[in-house]
């Protein structure tokens, strides 16, 4: 059966309820199909996910079928490979009208994904252009810009089967850590627009839980500020990321930073919540593991409260929508405005190595535990930032800003308040706080 998977988030949202969901995949279908039931059964509101697994994000369909002949578990479900009636006995009983799943997975080249998807008539999928191809490999863009105008395309013959086919943009999660969250708002609305502008009418635009609350504040309200003034479709809604960066190893911290991304989502009138577990540090999570995360979150968010949005033209804002209009203005269409972009500069993303990206941009936490340009190389937004400034570069100090979050949420004692920055520096590291090149 199909179901609008941007309406039933919207509905719950409607109702009162944030959604919750896990980033759940296994191999063996029995499994896979176990932790469905389990997050169904949920006491919370939530949707279901099959994420796959890494063979199939990049294509070695050979490596999977050797796996799955050997009996050796993969990462994910591997939705291709798996024999289309294996997949639907996996979601029959479960996904209904009442539990919608999406499929997850990481591709540069999806369009192998998305036909799968189309066989199985599964309409709730997720990626994009650049956030999918930048940080897990080296496709080039170009390439993937293509590869994504194919696949929304295939996408759509869905609606043949009376869906409406859903995607949702990782583009609020860039690299997980260290982008600073104008970076991050303008990236998740220019492919949401990518994806309206190849036909889909039902998306959801990402921002992942950063390093500061009141700057992720900022963030979501500069997203939703943009997106209600950028996309010609009411169907949208917001997806908040629990932290995509190294998680704190205790339980008591994993737990507290949840539910810091769980406040966030309710402050900001967010519909979802993507959640992690107390064994992210470590290994992959159970499935108990998934729905205890589920269930705390979900309790955290009915113990939460709205909050007026943050200033509505907040620096956040400012920068992010600077970002935004100078892209548009290189190219009527969307994906090729987003290559001049990389080309020319108008995005870039600090630390990350892929060859597309020019690589002059760098950030650093600043002593509030706020995400600050330090270098802006070529970003349109020299009027908004300020100058840059020299610093001594060290690698020590990249990887003191790396572990912030694990250090400032482990290092909380139970009980108490989590303060901007944890005393101690990691170890090895020195007090020194902004980038490296």
């Amino acid at each position: 059966m199909s179901v609008d998977f941007g309406a039933f988030v919207r509905a719950r949202a409607g109702e009162g309820h944030l959604v919750v969901q896990p980033r759940m995949g296994f191999s063996d279908p029995r499994r896979m199909r176990d932790g469905l039931a389990a997050t169904r059964a949920a006491r919370a509101t939530t949707v279901g996910t099959i994420t796959l697994d890494a063979h199939t994000r990049v294509g070695h369909l050979a490596a999977v079928e050797s796996a799955l002949r050997d009996g050796i578990d993969l990462n994910g479900y591997p939705v291709v490979s798996h024999d289309a009636d294996t997949t639907r006995w996996v979601l029959a009983g479960i996904r209904d009208a009442g539990f919608p799943v999406q499929v997850r997975h990481g591709s540069a080249t999806p369009a192998d994904i998305f036909r799968a998807l189309n066989r199985l008539w599964l309409d709730a999928s997720e990626g994009g252009p650049v956030s999918y191809c930048l940080p897990y490999g080296r496709t080039p863009l170009r390439d993937s810009v293509r590869n994504w105008e194919e696949s929304c395309e295939l996408f759509l013959g869905l609606r043949e089967h009376g869906a409406e086919p859903h995607l949702e943009t990782f583009g609020g999660c860039m690299l997980g850590q260290l982008c600073p969250p104008s970076q991050l708002v303008a990236i998740s609305v220019l492919e949401a627009l990518f994806f309206v502008r190849h036909g889909l009418r039902s998306v959801s635009v990402s921002y992942a839980q950063q390093t500061h609350a009141g700057q992720d504040r900022e963030a979501v309200a500069a997203l939703r500020r943009l997106c209600a003034e950028l996309l010609p479709t009411d169907n949208w809604h917001v997806v908040v990321y629990a932290y995509m960066g190294l998680y704190p190893q205790t339980s008591h911290g994993a737990l507290r930073l949840l539910g810091e991304a769980a406040e966030l989502a309710v402050a900001t009138g967010s519909e979802r919540l993507i959640v992690k577990t107390e064994a992210e540090s470590r290994r992959i999570p159970t499935v108990a593991e998934n729905v205890r995360a589920l269930e705390h979150a979900s309790s955290t968010a009915r113990a939460a409260r709205p909050r007026a949005a943050e200033g509505a033209d907040s620096q956040t804002y400012q920068e992010a929508a600077a970002l935004v209009h100078a892209v548009l203005g290189l190219h009527a269409d969307v994906g090729q405005a987003l290559l001049l972009a990389f080309r020319a500069g108008y995005l870039d993303i600090p630390y990350c190595l892929h060859p597309d990206n020019r690589g002059e941009t760098r950030s650093y936490i600043d002593d509030s535990g706020r995400l600050r340009w330090d270098r802006i190389g070529r970003l349109p937004i020299g009027g908004l930032v300020a100058r840059d400034r020299p610093r001594r570069v060290t690698s020590a100090g990249l990887l003191d800003d790396l572990s912030y979050v694990r250090r400032r949420f482990d290092e909380a004692p139970l009980g108490q308040g989590v303060p901007a920055r944890a005393l101690s520096p990691a170890p090895g590291a020195s007090a020194y706080r902004g980038p490296v090149p």
